[in-house]
């Protein structure tokens, strides 16, 4: 599998800085509070569109993360990554947007109201049709090993990371990656040898 982990290094170093200008914006720097948001726009946006299996509200619930960090940054202190922190408050957001949603009822237009909006995406992405195929894979594995590889694989925590975010062992963490990556090959290949057949 392609992997769209930063090296250990930079990670490091961009969670550092990201941690840096988060401690800065608590006293009041608004370029530091830019960096910030900049900085980490892009993980918690992936993270919460893969969490909540809606791509449409992901930005939504971006907003509202950092909407709800920057509201609370006066009592953060930096223990943890400002990355770490941060995706904690998107799985927040993410279970309570979940809860709304479920005590009422959906209103859609169309009749199909998922087929007009995916209608309406852009198709000819390079690398598009494989994004969603991925997502489709990601979205048949359990809930646990799903968080595990996405907050790994795709947003860039290290497993010891990943570990005190979800709160149980770094093996477990590293089981459930590892499960899910074997489900994933297995689901691809599968698929592949459907589409072979098919050819």
């Amino acid at each position: 599998m392609i992997s769209v982990m930063p090296a250990r290094a930079d990670r490091a170093s961009m969670d550092a800085s990201a941690t840096t200008w988060a401690l800065a914006a608590r006293g009041g720097d608004p370029d530091a509070a830019e960096h910030f948001v900049r900085a980490l726009h892009g993980d918690v946006l992936r993270y919460v569109a893969h969490l909540s299996g809606d791509p449409q509200t992901a930005r939504d619930l971006t907003q509202d993360t950092f909407a709800r960090a920057f509201g609370s940054l006066h009592r953060y202190e930096g223990r943890a990554s400002a990355r770490t922190w941060l995706l904690s408050i998107a799985r927040r957001a993410v279970a309570d947007s979940l809860r709304r949603a479920a005590v009422r009822p959906r209103i859609a237009d169309a009749v199909d109201w998922q087929t007009a909006v995916e209608g309406t995406q852009p198709r000819d992405l390079p690398g598009f049709d494989d994004g969603i195929a991925l997502l489709d894979l990601l979205e048949t594995l359990p809930d646990e090993r799903r968080e595990a590889f996405l907050l790994t694989q795709v947003v860039g925590l290290s497993y010891e990371e990943a570990a005190g975010f979800v709160g149980c062992p770094v093996g477990t963490v590293r089981s459930r990656v590892s499960r899910a990556r074997v489900t994933l090959e297995r689901l691809l290949q599968e698929a592949e040898a459907a589409s072979a057949l098919a050819a």
